[in-house]
């Protein structure tokens, strides 16, 4: 088995691209090697400021010989189909063909040996086409003719070593060799050397001052950095980011303390560190004992200077210190306009052309967390006023400058301003979580904001029909739908959905009349020329399932999409009224709903939580994610014990039965109502039910009934089971204790299990029969209270 040795050298490959590359090359030579039978023992794919390579071992020195049988014609087949046929796998004539015979005769076989061929070979070829078509983001084009490049910068070189030797092909018109080299200013001699295999490379290049992979060199600069720090008393700030993108742009790295001007510190501890951080690469540093940022930082150098890096520290202050002027120069145009005089020009920044300006959203939501409020025991006042000013900072100076600042520089203004700490730690925290691993605001007012944020974005962005689709999220609606379930889980919010979003869609309808005016002046046919020319939607009005052609509907959207909720319109020309309608409901994989229930799914997926066991929970309707979690979790838990795989079989036994005889044309609902009318008639009243009351009502008569035409034992005692089953199930569910209500539920199993061992269900008796189905049913349905168990696998 051998070795293959690949590098290209160039001239500085972007940090950022240098993972993704060594990830595009080791899976693109895997590819070509895989087509061509081969698969290499291991392979490390490597990448540093200057080249991109890898090391493969276990290749074969050559691929496998191939034999391979192809059937022909008959042997008494026309002359002109044998030869066609010779002609296809490369023979001359008959006497190299073989005869076999089967049931429809003789016929000739042709026998193919295909002989491997050199891995190098098949090296020479595939390296060129990879080059050709590496996938860099960004990639420069330069040279003319057959030497013309495209690449991510100017390659200069390429080794290619297979089992030592050099594996020759030429591309962009630089021919493969041996050679490579070493760091500028610390390689020995005049940089370039020549190599046998992968240990010999990686023995020089470490020679001539080059660390050669991406984890080595971050382990060397944080182990530095950290070295540099405590040396002076100091402890180091920790950036993942910055180490990984650091050690892309050095091959030798020295961490150097460096020193900054102390005035500064009086910035905004955040302004600082990315000053330092997006726009130097520097390392932030802080003082142990205070926690707060110290004077100093942490530059990595490409090199070793003679005097320990001294006059590098100070080219690097005078720098940074030009870097923190310009922020400190921001930071005092912003807190001389204010957030009030910022929140006005935001009328000027357009969030979605079809759902209007940062302003316009700024007022939704505005809107929408006074409503939310109290779900949170958030103050009205605060989470509205915390919302007006939620987005102010996005015109601001620093936040252009640093788009990562955003809200936290709204806090900082705010807390300028003398604004209450309430509404400060809400603007900053409004945008959270924004990952998996980020904060949740719990503060009242900042939940408020928050929820109101995400939720104006989702229903939004649902209405102009801006999904999600596949991995392409470019609204991050997902990132938005999960950071409100878990807001609404840390903080006990007990609102619904369909309540939540409808008072989004009510305040969506209220604040989009900015073209009012110019509508109310036109005729009716102009009105709906002006709303195609300007975007807004509208709806033929209609009466009586006829389209009135001299007026139209007019509003912000129609919502399909959402199963229970409401469509506002405005109507024109009459302005001052807004019209209420109810949408056609339609199914729920394509709602919001069922689109919070794929996130829910994603959320408790690491708690173990089964998708199916939220299925069957969400198909209740229940629209409270808090209830929905806790009673996920609790039937999770509950279906890996005795007493749920009890529940369960119980359950089960019971609907299939139901199921079958459904099929067969049982119909349920008119035998509630048959027995209903028996029930009456024997009373003397009448059978019709109105409201949850008398139905349950209805519901403890029928019970009763059955039980008076029960014969055996086990059938009465399933009938008392059942009752009683209900209502310390009815008790427990009313006050969330989801154990309790299955606990109680699954005491069915036992006399169920009794019931079908004695009584027959299809009795030849047709209303015993029909009672006993009714029973049966009575176990479905209050287990179905729970959750929906025709949805649990397994």
């Amino acid at each position: 088995m051998s070795e293959l040795l690949l590098e290209f050298f160039s001239e500085e490959i972007p940090a950022r691209m240098q993972a993704r590359a060594e990830a595009d090359l080791a899976r693109m030579l895997e590819e070509r090697l895989g087509e061509a039978g081969l698969k290499a023992g291991t392979l490390e794919a490597f990448a540093g400021p200057r080249r991109l390579g890898l090391v493969a071992t276990g290749l074969p020195e050559k691929t496998a010989d191939v034999s391979e049988e192809r059937k022909g014609p008959r042997t008494d087949a026309p002359a002109k189909a044998i030869e066609g046929f010779l002609r296809s796998v490369g023979l001359s004539g008959v006497d190299q063909l073989e005869t076999r015979e089967d049931k429809k005769g003789s016929f000739y076989l042709a026998r193919i040996e295909k002989p491997g061929r050199r891995t190098a070979e098949l090296i020479a070829e595939a390296i060129p086409e990879i080059v050709k078509a590496f996938p860099w983001p960004k990639s420069m084009k330069f040279g003319e003719g057959e030497t013309a490049q495209r690449w991510v910068r100017p390659l200069h070189r390429i080794v290619c070593l297979f089992d030592g030797e050099v594996v020759p092909f030429t591309v962009f018109g630089i021919e493969s060799g041996n050679t490579t080299e070493g760091h500028r200013i610390h390689s020995k001699g005049d940089r370039v050397f020549t190599v046998a295999n992968y240990a010999d490379y990686a023995a020089k290049l470490a020679d001539n001052g080059v660390v050669l992979r991406r984890a080595d060199r971050e382990s060397r600069i944080l182990d530095g950095a950290k070295t540099v720090c405590a040396d002076a008393g100091l402890e180091l700030v920790e950036d993942a980011g910055l180490l990984s993108e650091v050690a892309g742009l050095v091959e030798h790295p020295v961490p150097v303390l460096g020193e900054m001007d102390p005035e500064f510190l009086d910035l905004p501890p955040e302004v600082i560190t990315l000053t330092m951080k997006v726009h130097q690469k520097y390392f932030a540093v802080r003082d142990p004992k205070t926690g707060k940022l110290a004077p100093k930082f942490v530059m990595i150098a490409n090199q070793e200077a003679p005097d320990g890096g001294k006059a590098i520290a100070e080219g690097a202050a005078r720098v940074l210190s030009a870097r923190l002027s310009d922020a400190r120069h921001f930071w005092d145009i912003d807190r001389k306009r204010g957030l009030e005089a910022m929140a006005k020009e935001l009328s000027k920044v357009t969030f979605h052309e079809k759902l209007g300006t940062v302003a316009d959203k700024v007022e939704r939501v505005a809107a929408l967390a006074r409503e939310l409020a109290e779900a949170v025991d958030a103050d009205p006042e605060l989470a509205e006023k915390a919302a007006r000013l939620s987005k102010a900072d996005l015109v601001s100076q620093m936040v252009y400058e640093f788009p990562e600042l955003q809200g936290v520089m709204g806090r900082y203004y705010a807390l300028e301003e003398g604004l209450s700490p309430e509404i400060a730690d809400a603007i900053a925290d409004h945008y959270k979580p924004q990952g998996p691993s980020d904060a949740v605001p719990t503060a009242p007012v900042s939940a408020a904001v928050a929820l109101a944020d995400k939720l104006d974005t989702l229903v939004g962005f649902w209405a102009i029909n801006e999904k999600p689709t596949g991995s392409k999220d470019p609204f991050a609606l997902r990132r938005a739908a999960l950071g409100k379930i878990r807001t609404v889980e840390e903080t006990n919010a007990r609102i619904g959905l369909v309540d939540e979003i409808d008072a989004v869609i009510r305040i969506l309808a209220q604040t989009d009349v900015k073209h009012v005016e110019g509508l109310a002046a036109l005729s009716p046919p102009d009105q709906i020329d002006y709303a195609e020319r300007n975007g807004i939607p509208y709806l033929p009005r209609r009466r009586g399932g006829e389209q009135e052609p001299e007026a139209a509907v007019f509003g912000p959207w129609s919502f399909p999409f959402l199963t229970f909720s409401k469509r506002f319109f405005l109507s024109v020309p009459g302005v001052e009224k807004i019209e209420f309608g109810q949408t056609e409901q339609i199914g729920r994989e394509d709602s919001l709903l069922s689109f919070f229930a794929d996130r829910l799914k994603v959320h408790l997926k690491d708690e173990g939580v089964r998708h199916d066991v939220i299925d069957a929970v969400f198909a209740l309707g229940d629209d409270d994610l808090v209830r929905v979690t806790k009673k996920a979790r609790a039937l999770q838990d509950f279906l890996s014990t005795e007493d749920g795989a009890a529940l369960l079989a119980g359950y089960r036994r019971a609907a299939n039965i139901l199921k079958a005889e459904e099929k067969k044309g049982f119909d349920l609902t008119a035998a509630r109502a048959e027995a209903l009318s028996e029930i009456s008639a024997g009373a003397g009243k009448s059978a019709a039910s109105h409201g949850p009351e008398t139905a349950s009502q209805d519901e403890k008569a029928i019970l009763v009934a059955v039980a008076k035409t029960a014969q055996a034992p086990e059938e009465k005692a399933l009938v008392a089971a059942i009752e009683g089953a209900e209502e310390v199930a009815g008790v427990a569910l009313a006050r969330e204790d989801f154990e309790g209500a299955m606990k109680a539920l699954a005491g069915l199993r036992a006399p169920v299990d009794a019931f079908f061992e004695a009584v027959v269900v299809n009795a030849e008796n047709a209303m015993l029969r029909r009672n006993r189905l009714l029973l049966l049913s009575r176990i479905r349905s209050a287990v179905g209270r729970v959750a929906d168990f025709d949805r649990l696998e397994g």
